[in-house]
């Protein structure tokens, strides 16, 4: 079996044509080192716990979805912009493919689960959310309409960091594993993070349990970090047995400055339990996507696109 592929904080080749754009922002990461076995009955056959130093995680992640819409034509309106939050594990193919696995994935916008659900087989769920932005504090609120289970997140966003193998293991995830028939794997592309230290205020989760973790989320979580967002790419689902670079995949440069196909040996590369850890720090370049909102000043840092600057974004309950 090969060994798993090297975890780069720039994207791999993003295989043409591609299917969607989307923008995250406000992306809170909280996660728990769990042992791979306690989780890996919620894996789709092919696909095993990705572990770093003896241990996976369970993320809860949640953030603002913006401007998302097909790659080709403009960002889907009303429907594109809406709040979510996943419940996530750290996933590795039989080919050596890094990825995710959702557990739960919670919206806003009823359109986008019943879509994701039905196109994808994802775990979407629609829920009443709302994100409340004040100074350099987020408070995030999830109840899903049916059972409700609550969520609720707040964190200190602090100062930028260029992360470390932990890091970047957990937020450079260039694709996801879902059982669809048989299992797939969806590939994406963004710009390396912008990450920022973050400290938990506030954490009252039933999501977590709701996913069947039991009460993980009842200990404090072994990381929290934030980010201010990045522009994303996805490319169409290909079977989990198809290697990266099976597919068709040309040489060119995608949206964000980095030459696609064989990667140079000089790249930036966190390995593993197998692996040797080398990151290096790369700027932000935004792609379209979300790259047009107003943006809000976040108190000692960069800007962050936060409409209605400092006040409260929420969703009613008649959406």
């Amino acid at each position: 079996m090969p060994l798993p592929e090297p975890v780069t904080v720039e994207p791999p080749a993003l295989p043409h044509p591609h299917l969607m754009r989307q923008s995250w922002r406000d992306v809170a990461f909280l996660h728990w080192a769990v042992e791979p076995a306690s989780v890996a009955r919620f894996f789709p056959p092919g696909v095993r716990p990705d572990v770093l130093d003896g241990r996976t995680h369970v993320g809860l992640i949640p953030f603002r979805m913006v401007r998302a819409g097909f790659a080709l034509g403009p960002a889907v309106p009303w429907a594109g912009t809406f709040l979510e939050t996943n419940v996530r594990l750290y996933s590795v193919d039989d080919t050596g493919r890094r990825g995710i696995v959702f557990l739960s994935l919670d919206a806003d916008r009823a359109l986008v689960v019943a879509g994701a659900r039905a196109v994808f087989g994802l775990p979407y769920r629609w829920s009443r959310m709302g994100l409340r932005a004040e100074g350099d504090e987020r408070a995030y609120t999830t109840r899903l309409r049916r059972g409700g289970v609550r969520s609720r997140v707040a964190v200190r966003v602090g100062a930028p960091t260029a992360g470390g193998p932990l890091e970047h293991f957990l937020t450079a995830r260039w694709g996801l594993h879902v059982a669809r028939g048989r299992t797939r794997y969806v590939p994406n592309a963004h710009p390396p993070w912008p990450l920022r230290t973050a400290e938990l205020l506030d954490l009252d989760d039933g999501l977590v349990a709701a996913a069947g973790l039991g009460d993980l989320a009842r200990r404090p979580p072994d990381h929290v970090a934030f980010s201010d967002g990045v522009g994303v790419r996805f490319g169409l689902p290909v079977p989990a047995t198809t290697p990266r670079g099976g597919d068709r995949i040309s040489r060119r440069r995608n949206g964000y400055g980095t030459v696609m196909g064989n990667r140079d040996s000089n790249q930036s590369s966190v390995r593993t339990d197998e692996q040797i850890a080398s990151p290096k720090g790369s700027e932000v370049t935004e792609d379209e996507a979300g790259g047009d909102e107003p943006m809000a000043e976040v108190p000692g840092g960069p800007q962050v696109d936060v409409p209605a600057a400092q006040g409260h974004v929420s969703e009613d309950d008649d959406r």
